[in-house]
C-alpha cells in the first residue's frame, strides 16, 4: 500500500510540473475542427424577440441581449445547417426565428441558440422556383411566398404542413402582410453593435505574413480593400473617400504585395489601377496620369487593370498590366517605372486592338531560385510563363504536354501557380493539376507531369490525379502536402506523395462554407488553413505545420496537456523536424504509438495499437530526425 500511495504521489508531481511548464504555452485549437470568419456589418434585418434582437447582417445572423449586452454570432460550426441567409421573421406564438437561406433551406431558432433544421424544401426535386421572396407570420405558421407558390411551415412542430399553388382550392388569398417594423424600432441600438468579424465576405486573394493574414477581395467587381487577420482581431483598410481622391472608383482590389522592409507598406493592384497603402491609409495613387499603366482602350480611366504585383529580393516591385494596348509589365522602384513588353504576353486581339496584354496577367510567385512564374486565367491563350528577372528572359508555356506526350486541354485557364518543398511548380487549371518538375525547368524542359494514381484494383491501370477537376488555388503546408481549392467541388488534400488523397471537404460533409474555394492560405505555425470561398472566410486546423530544423525542450510540446476525461479529440505534438520519427511509450516504456510528423506536426488519439483507449498516466513521447538523431522527449498527462 506504501508503494502504491508513493507512486501516485510521484505521479502527481510530474503532473503538477507539467501544468506548471504549460501555463506559459499558448492554447491552440483542436486539429480537425473549423472557425468562420464572417462579416456582420450591413445590416438587413431585425427582428425582436423579448429581450433579444436577431440581426441578419451580410447574409449572416446574430443574437443581441438587451440586458447583458451579450452578442451570439451564428455560423455552421455552431449550429446553422447553411450559409447565405435570405430572410429572417420572428413568431411570437412559436417563439422561434425562421432563417431562410438563399437555396431555400429552413433553419428554426429559438432564444436559447437551439437550432432545428428543416431541408424538405431545399431538397425537393423540381424544375419549379423554389426562391422565397417573402415571410409571412399568422399564429404558429410561417407562409414562405415562393416562385412556384406559397409554403406553409409549422414552426412549433417544426415541418412542413401544406404547400399551395396558384390554382390550389385553398390557396392563401389574405395573408398577413410581412412584418419589417422592428427595423426602425431597433436600428439605434444595432447600429452600435460591433460583432467580431471582418467588414466584407470577400477573400478572393490571400496571404498569411508575419503572423498575420492578409486578405482583398480577388475580383475586378466589389468595392472592397484590404483585410487583416491577426489574434481574432480585424484591420481594415481604408476604403470610403478614395474615389474623391483619386477620381475613379475603388473597385476591385484585384491582389496586393507587403513590403519585406515594412509590413504597413502595401501595394494594391486593382481595376481601376495601383494603389499605395501606408499604415491603412491611402498614400499614393498610380495609373496612366502619371505611370505607364494603361486602360483597356488607352483612354478610359477605368479598366486600367493592374491584376498583380510582386517585390523581389531587390525591392522592385513588379505589375502586370492586363487588357493593356502596348503595356504588360512594369517594374516600380523609388518612384521610377520601367517598360518591360513582352511579345509573349501581348496576345489578346479585342475591342478593336490587335495583341493587346492578355486578359487576366495574374498570380506572381517567386520562387526558390529567384525566377518569376505568373498564368494567364483566362479563356484566351490561357499559359504559365516564367521570367527571370536578372536576364530578363520571358518563357511562356501556351500547349501543355504531359510526361505519356498526351497533350492537356485546358479550355478556360491557368488558375494559379505555387511552388512545393520539393522546390518543384505546381499549377492549378480548368482541366485539374500538373506539375512541373525542378529537374525538367533546370534542363530547359516543357514536359508537365501529370500524377498518375494506381487504381489498386488488380490492374496496372492509373487515373490522372483530379482529372477535369476545376482547381482555382493551391497551397502547400508544412507537411509538403497539397491543399487543392476548386470552383464548386470543394477541397482536396492531397499528401506529399502527391497521390493519396486524405481529404475531401465539401459542404455536404465538412463546415466548408462554399464548394466554389478562390483562395487558399496556411498559419505555418498553427497549421489552421484559410479557405476563401464565394459565401466569405472559413479555416480548418489541419494536423501540419511548418518544421525546425531541432527538436529541444523549448520547441517540441504537446496540447491539450493533461489531457481532461472529457476530451475525445487528438492530441497534438509540434515543433517537429520535417519527417521526424515518433514514438509514444506508456509509463512502464511500451511502445504504444509510432508515426512519422506531417511537416512539424504529429497527432495522437490517446489509444493504443489496439485502438483502446490507454490508461490513464503520464506518457512520453520520444523524437528522432529523419536521420535517425534522437531528439528531445515530451511528456503527455492522460487522466480518465
Amino acid at each position: 500500500m506504501l508503494r502504491l500511495r508513493n507512486n501516485i504521489r510521484i505521479w502527481m508531481i510530474g503532473l503538477s510540473f507539467i501544468i506548471c511548464h504549460l501555463s506559459s504555452v499558448i492554447v491552440k485549437a483542436q486539429v480537425g475542427t473549423w472557425r468562420n470568419y464572417l462579416a456582420y456589418s450591413e445590416v438587413q434585418q431585425i427582428c425582436a424577440a423579448g429581450d433579444d434582437i436577431f440581426v441578419r447582417a451580410s447574409n449572416g445572423l446574430y443574437q443581441y441581449n438587451q440586458n447583458d449586452q451579450s452578442i451570439y454570432t451564428y455560423d455552421k460550426t455552431n449550429g446553422l445547417s447553411d450559409t447565405n441567409i435570405k430572410l429572417i421573421a420572428w413568431n411570437r406564438q412559436a417563439k422561434r426565428l425562421i432563417a431562410v437561406y438563399q437555396n431555400s433551406n429552413i433553419d428554426l431558432i429559438d432564444t436559447n441558440n437551439n437550432i432545428t433544421n428543416i431541408s424538405s424544401l431545399y431538397t425537393k426535386t423540381t424544375t419549379e422556383d423554389k426562391t422565397v421572396s417573402s415571410i409571412r407570420i399568422d399564429g404558429i405558421y410561417a407562409y414562405l411566398i415562393c416562385g412556384f407558390g406559397i409554403v406553409k411551415v409549422n414552426m412549433q412542430r417544426a415541418e412542413i404542413t401544406d404547400t399551395y399553388t396558384p390554382n390550389h382550392p385553398e390557396y392563401p388569398t389574405s395573408l398577413p402582410e410581412e412584418d419589417n417594423s422592428d427595423y426602425d424600432k431597433y436600428i439605434s441600438i444595432v447600429n452600435t453593435l460591433k460583432p467580431d468579424g471582418p467588414k466584407y465576405n470577400y477573400f478572393g486573394f490571400m496571404r498569411f505574413y508575419n503572423g498575420k493574414l492578409y486578405t482583398c477581395n480577388g475580383d475586378f467587381d466589389h468595392s472592397t480593400g484590404i483585410q487583416i487577420l491577426k489574434d481574432n482581431q480585424w484591420e481594415i483598410f481604408q476604403n470610403e473617400g478614395i474615389s474623391a481622391v483619386t477620381g475613379v472608383s475603388y473597385q476591385g482590389a484585384y491582389c496586393f504585395d507587403i513590403d519585406p522592409l515594412n509590413e504597413k507598406h502595401i501595394f494594391t493592384g486593382s481595376r481601376n489601377g495601383l494603389y499605395e497603402f501606408n499604415n491603412g491609409e491611402l498614400f499614393n495613387f498610380y495609373n496612366s496620369d502619371n505611370s505607364p499603366i494603361e486602360s483597356f482602350n488607352g483612354k478610359s480611366k477605368n479598366y486600367q487593370i493592374v491584376s498583380a504585383v510582386k517585390t523581389d529580393k531587390k525591392g522592385n516591385l513588379w505589375i502586370l498590366n492586363s487588357q493593356a494596348p502596348t503595356t504588360s509589365l512594369i517594374k516600380f522602384n523609388n518612384g521610377q517605372f520601367t517598360k518591360y513588353n513582352k511579345k509573349e504576353l501581348m496576345k489578346l486581339n479585342d475591342g478593336g486592338f490587335t495583341n493587346k496584354s492578355n486578359g487576366n496577367l495574374s498570380n506572381i510567385i517567386i520562387d526558390s531560385q529567384g525566377l518569376m512564374w505568373f498564368v494567364n486565367n483566362n479563356w484566351v491563350t490561357p499559359a504559365l510563363y516564367k521570367y527571370d528577372i536578372d536576364n530578363d528572359q520571358i518563357t511562356a508555356f501556351e500547349t501543355f504536354r504531359n510526361q505519356d506526350g498526351i497533350l492537356f486541354n485546358i479550355a478556360d485557364g491557368v488558375r494559379c501557380v505555387v511552388e512545393d518543398l520539393n522546390n518543384n511548380i505546381w499549377i492549378g487549371t480548368s482541366a485539374g493539376p500538373l506539375m512541373f518538375e525542378r529537374s525538367e525547368i533546370n534542363n530547359d524542359g516543357n514536359s508537365f507531369t501529370q500524377i498518375k494514381v494506381p487504381r489498386n484494383d488488380g490492374t496496372n491501370y492509373a487515373d490522372y490525379l483530379l482529372a477535369s477537376i476545376d482547381i482555382t488555388s493551391i497551397a502547400i503546408d508544412g507537411g509538403n502536402r497539397k491543399w487543392m481549392g476548386t470552383k464548386n467541388n470543394g477541397v482536396y488534400l492531397i499528401d506529399a506523395d502527391n497521390m493519396t488523397q486524405i481529404n475531401h471537404f465539401t459542404t455536404e460533409n465538412s463546415k466548408l462554407l462554399s464548394n466554389t474555394v478562390m483562395s487558399i492560405a496556411i498559419n505555418p505555425i498553427s497549421g489552421e488553413v484559410f479557405f476563401g470561398t464565394e459565401n466569405g472566410l472559413c479555416s480548418y486546423i489541419s494536423d501540419a505545420t511548418e518544421t525546425n530544423t531541432e527538436m529541444t525542450s523549448d520547441n517540441v510540446w504537446a496540447y491539450p496537456n493533461p489531457v481532461e476525461p472529457n476530451y475525445t479529440g487528438l492530441i497534438t505534438i509540434t515543433g517537429l523536424s520535417m519527417n521526424s520519427d515518433i514514438k509514444i511509450l506508456s509509463p512502464n516504456g511500451t511502445i504504444i504509438n509510432e508515426g512519422h510528423s506531417n511537416g512539424g506536426t504529429y497527432v495522437w488519439d490517446a489509444c493504443d495499437k489496439n485502438g483502446k483507449r490507454v490508461a490513464s498516466g503520464i506518457y512520453m513521447v520520444a523524437t528522432a530526425t529523419s536521420k535517425g538523431e534522437k531528439g528531445t522527449v515530451c511528456k503527455i498527462a492522460i487522466i480518465n
